[in-house]
């Protein structure tokens, strides 16, 4: 009796949860959906910055604060909703901005993006994938928290998997918002650099009508680099893992 007046005592705060959730999933969708329906991919392409660059190097110089908050919306927009460019969008930071300032104004934008899709998650889907998944749900949440950080900053170091892809598995893995934040922040300082400073030097390319391919900018040597920053990002890990092994040796 005691265990039904509870469940009838929870239902209001139960269907409240479930609506929420509906809410968040209908917003995550409606704001792609609507990305689409306007057309909006057409502009996050190279084509376009080359058209446009005049027009918008004079609209960020004459708007200043306004211009640079309107390119950290746009960006922290493309990011919530997953909408593909926004490798398009740092390398047009740094065409717009240079090199430096283009790179800090593109990790802003794809930071505060990444915490508003990680919430979205978080809200949205963890628990339904934790009822589904059942234990293999709490096992991989075991290990990923453990190192969360070190394993967080080398899924941001190598671009190997899609950037919503790794904004929505640490929420969905129930890793903590402040630990997320910081490992996206810095994760993603070494790729937004080498694709602000591509757009840094876009300008010329476009003046001499010479082609430009995405292909071109992962080379060998910063892939070699970017790997390497990734296994810095896992030697805590290591260590920890080394320590465990060499007590369990020793029967500590």
């Amino acid at each position: 009796m005691n265990e039904m007046q509870r469940d009838i005592d929870q239902a209001p705060e139960i269907a409240k949860s479930r609506l929420m959730r509906l809410l968040l999933l209908f917003v995550f969708v409606a704001g792609g959906a609507i990305f689409f329906a306007l057309g909006l991919d057409r502009f996050l392409t190279f084509d376009t910055l080359r058209d446009g660059q005049n027009h918008l190097h004079h609209f960020v110089i004459g708007q200043g604060i306004f211009g640079i908050s309107l390119y950290i919306l746009i960006y922290m927009l493309s990011v919530t909703f997953s909408v593909p460019g926004t490798a398009v969008l740092t390398i047009a930071g740094g065409l717009l901005f240079g090199q430096w300032f283009g790179t800090f104004y593109a990790i802003v934008g794809a930071t505060f993006g990444a915490i508003g899709l990680f919430l979205i998650a978080r809200m949205a889907l963890r628990d339904i994938m934790k009822n589904r998944a059942g234990s293999a749900m709490k096992k991989m949440e075991d290990g990923f928290k453990e190192n969360a950080l070190s394993y967080l900053l080398v899924l941001r170091l190598i671009p190997l998997f899609p950037f919503f892809l790794v904004n929505i598995v640490p929420a969905l893995l129930g890793i903590n918002l402040r630990t997320y934040v910081v490992g996206t922040f810095f994760g993603i300082i070494p790729g937004s650099f080498v694709y602000a400073t591509v757009g840094a030097g876009l300008g010329s390319v476009f003046e001499q009508n010479e082609k430009f391919s995405m292909q071109g900018i992962l080379t060998p040597e910063i892939m070699t680099a970017l790997i390497g920053l990734a296994l810095l990002a896992l030697l805590p890990v290591a260590y920890k893992k080394f320590w465990q092994r060499l007590g369990k040796t020793k029967g500590i």
